[in-house]
């Protein structure tokens, strides 16, 4: 079995990196005018985003995690979610 291709964004903005397999999430969303990430959505409706934000909430990166989990967007559901020691 091949594995799919990774493919790593560098926000411009904040300096965020995401590697993900760009043969799974092919269709890239439009950038936001204020240029803090960007969305790719796959064939079959998932998606992955990749952005960065000042922490004005002085939040940990696990509550980061926690509230996105327990506070969808309306018409999402988030089902993998993972933080680091200054990430999230």
């Amino acid at each position: 079995t091949a594995l799919a291709k990774p493919f790593t964004y560098v926000n411009a903005r904040f300096g965020t990196v995401c590697t993900f397999p760009d043969q799974i999430f092919t269709e890239r969303m439009p950038e936001p005018e204020n240029g803090d990430g960007l969305e790719w959505h796959s064939a079959d409706g998932a998606s992955v985003a990749c952005y960065g934000s000042y922490n004005a909430l002085d939040d940990t990166p696990k509550s980061i995690v926690e509230n996105e989990k327990a506070s969808p967007d309306p018409g999402e559901k988030v089902t993998y979610g993972k933080a680091g020691k200054n990430w999230a």
